[in-house]
């Protein structure tokens, strides 16, 4: 059984190349789907590289000014992982129960229909990660920089040329091989470790030393102003840019093999300076491959919802890998390189992303109350999401009245998808020429890159089925 691409589309052409059609001219192998090739090892890796990417070492700046001390803004980064932590929670029990690839956005547009889903999804796509994605990116490109130019800044061109190289390599990368790409995040998640663990060394071995006086209440709880409840909510935004990344294993759950199996002195402080650039590097790199990894499957989820176009629903017939999908994400990301104001759209992003979290995990209490008898592997204790909507509600509106400005742009962001949304999905009746336009884009693309609509297996749908009673809007005929 495969995707019928009339039906898929509700608006096809016989013009459109079939599964058949590339089966008999391109050798396609009797069954293409999206691999189950990521298992225990690579999911964790998935989720600690993407979380330690560039953000802990952009972010500290923020959380530090909007915090004014060393000591509040410690108690800001503990917190917010707490935070992160009960997130997680109501992650796992949507993740099991909706057992569907792209997070956020497939819970919100299950649970809250399409309109919902698809603002998450323009948000995300239009601006979340592809400015993530081109801060990452120039955070790699100086530390690998930094020592050729150790009395300078870098120079603008130099650093928006490496960072494009090395979006376009680990582009290549992920469209050649999941397992490929599993194993350079397997690889580098392992060397950032390493690298923590010698910044926490060195650290240790400064406090066991005495050198301990910023850490002393007297001189941590010191303020350089006087904060404000609006200025330590900015704080927790910035804190929560760090520690974003924590769903992303939400966005490959169909390539997860048995997501339930997921629930259970001077020289020394020279060598530090030396290696720091070094540790940076390795972090930024593997952060830069898991997030084209996840937000390509988002794209992918979105094309098969109907709510893309839907030649970013396809895969490659011998790889299994979305390569429309992956090329996106990497031309949205050198074109926000492009711009070049990406450090000023991380507030904007942190705002998003906050936003989209507490939608997502309202989600889960309305479908606890619309579905009471649903079968659930994980259930978490209902003090955790209602906590967690508690602090999200309180850090959003005191955001919002602190930074108006910032807060506003980043909702004006998200709500131009209406419009969007009711013209490009809500809209049936188009003229013709748009169908012929999008029918011959999609058919063009086909052949170009050796891409089919994936198979979805028959008895995965019938469990999905039975345990949630939903059917895909977009999959197409079995």
């Amino acid at each position: 059984p495969c995707f019928n691409p009339q039906k898929r589309l509700k608006r096809g052409s016989p013009a459109l190349c079939s599964y058949s059609d590339l089966k008999r001219d391109s050798g396609i192998p009797e069954r293409v789907t999206l691999k189950k090739e990521i298992g225990l090892l690579s999911a964790c890796t998935i989720i600690i590289g993407n979380i330690i990417g560039s953000g802990i070492f952009i972010s500290p700046k923020g959380v530090l000014e909007h915090s004014g001390s060393v000591g509040l803004a410690l108690v800001v980064w503990v917190l917010g992982g707490g935070i992160a932590a009960l997130g997680s929670l109501c992650y796992a029990e949507l993740g099991v129960t909706i057992p569907k690839s792209g997070g956020d956005y497939s819970y919100v547009t299950e649970i809250f229909g399409g309109l919902m889903g698809f603002l998450l999804l323009w948000s995300a796509v239009l601006i979340m990660y592809p400015t993530t994605l081109a801060v990452i990116a120039l955070t790699f490109s100086n530390y690998v920089l930094q020592p050729v130019f150790p009395h300078c800044v870098p120079p603008y061109i130099a650093t928006r040329m490496l960072s494009t190289i090395c979006i376009l390599f680990l582009t290549w990368v992920n469209c050649y091989s999941v397992r490929l790409a599993t194993r350079i995040q397997d690889t580098f998640t392992v060397g950032k470790l390493l690298a923590l663990g010698l910044i926490i060394t060195v650290g240790l071995v400064q406090i066991f030393g005495g050198n301990y006086e910023s850490l002393t209440p007297q001189v941590a709880f010191m303020f350089n102003k006087a904060p404000s409840i609006g200025q330590i909510a900015l704080a927790f935004l910035h804190a929560s840019f760090a520690f974003s990344g924590w769903n992303f294993l939400n966005y490959v759950t169909e390539e997860v093999v048995d997501p339930r199996r997921l629930t259970f002195g001077e020289k020394l402080l020279g060598m530090f300076s030396t290696l720091m650039p070094i540790s940076v590097a390795l972090s930024t790199f593997g952060g830069i491959n898991g997030y084209l990894f996840t937000s390509s499957r988002l794209c992918f989820s979105g094309a098969r919802e109907g709510h893309l176009p839907s030649l970013l629903a396809m895969i490659h017939f011998k790889h299994c890998t979305p390569i429309p999908a992956l090329l996106v994400c990497c031309t949205a990301t050198i074109v926000i390189l492009c711009i070049g104001e990406t450090h000023s759209l991380i507030n904007y992003v942190s705002f998003i992303n906050y936003l989209s979290y507490g939608v997502t995990i309202a989600s889960l209490l309305y479908y606890r109350w619309k579905k009471p008898n649903l079968y659930r592997p994980i259930k978490v204790s209902l003090l955790v999401p209602v906590c967690y909507l508690l602090f999200w509600a309180l850090l959003l509106g005191f955001s919002l009245h602190s930074d108006p400005l910032v807060c506003g742009v980043g909702l004006v962001i998200m709500l131009t998808g209406v419009p969007v949304y009711f013209l490009g999905v809500y809209w049936k009746d188009k003229p013709k020429c748009i169908y012929d336009f999008t029918e011959w884009a999609t058919y063009l693309g086909q052949r170009v890159f050796f891409v089919v609509y994936p198979q979805i297996d028959p008895i995965e749908v019938a469990e999905w089925t039975d345990r949630s009673s939903f059917t895909s809007k977009a999959s197409g005929p079995l």
